[in-house]
């Protein structure tokens, strides 16, 4: 092992030398590892979908010295009881920038409607021009195969941006509530989240409108607990790589 490997391994805090093959852009002790810090984008479909699928990555990309933004579909308007679609997105936003401080991720927030989300001419030319403008290295965003129609739509939109973009960016799928949500989800991809387990936790539990405790306990940590036995480690979270995107970046 060559002195640049060392400093890979000891730098990529929870996993070894690689996030997603993405290496860490400097080591513990400030080194160097790396002189290109790429541009990670998750998105979804809700306030809280980026934070329950892959809200422990993107602490670790964030953490390994990567820009981490962080994209919203809608900002939640359908989704706390009692109260207008413009208080609900007024709550969520904020619990939206409270999970984002604690993942280190920035946040955009796109103009979609929460339940009521489209695919037309004009919303993929949304999705595009957005890429196109923010042009990440990797994009993280739900499986298109959902239950839930607005993440199935987040998916599309992303899937098509992708492919006109020229298929520049790495493209990754993450899970939601896998077998009542996500369908049919094969993973390619494992990230051990252990050392990061109570943080994507805390950043998840931001969301107080959405009383995630049943939901998570339910479904998110035995999703975790799952990943992490198929990976050999305590808690994973999973990812497919769209076959297209192989070869690296």
């Amino acid at each position: 092992m060559n002195r640049r490997e060392m400093i890979k391994m000891t730098g990529a805090a929870a996993l070894g030398a690689t996030v997603l093959g993405l290496p860490a852009v400097a080591s513990d002790n400030g080194e160097i590892v790396d002189s290109r810090r790429r541009k990670i984008m998750v998105i979804g479909a809700h306030p809280d979908d980026p934070e329950t699928g892959c809200g422990g990555t993107m602490c670790l990309l964030h953490d390994a010295g990567h820009e981490v933004v962080c994209i919203y579909l809608t900002r939640g308007e359908a989704g706390v009881p009692g109260k207008s679609a413009d208080e609900a997105a007024a709550i969520r936003v904020e619990e939206c920038k409270n999970a984002c401080r604690i993942t280190g991720a920035r946040y955009i927030f796109m103009n979609q409607i929460d339940g009521n989300t489209q695919v037309t001419l004009e919303r993929y030319r949304e999705m595009r021009e957005l890429l196109e403008r923010e042009n990440p290295d990797v994009v993280l965003t739900h499986w298109p195969v959902d239950s839930h129609r607005d993440h199935a739509v987040c998916g599309i939109l992303v899937l098509d941006a992708w492919r006109r973009l020229g298929r520049k960016f790495q493209l990754y799928y993450y899970e939601v509530m896998t077998g009542d949500q996500t369908q049919m989800f094969r993973p390619t991809h494992w990230v051990n989240i252990g050392t990061v387990l109570e943080r994507k936790h805390k950043a998840c539990y931001c969301h107080v409108s959405q009383q995630l405790e049943p939901i998570f306990e339910g479904w998110h940590e035995p999703m975790e607990k799952f990943r992490g036995i198929e990976s050999h480690c305590s808690a994973a979270e999973a990812f497919a790589l769209h076959t297209v995107s192989l070869g690296g970046i």
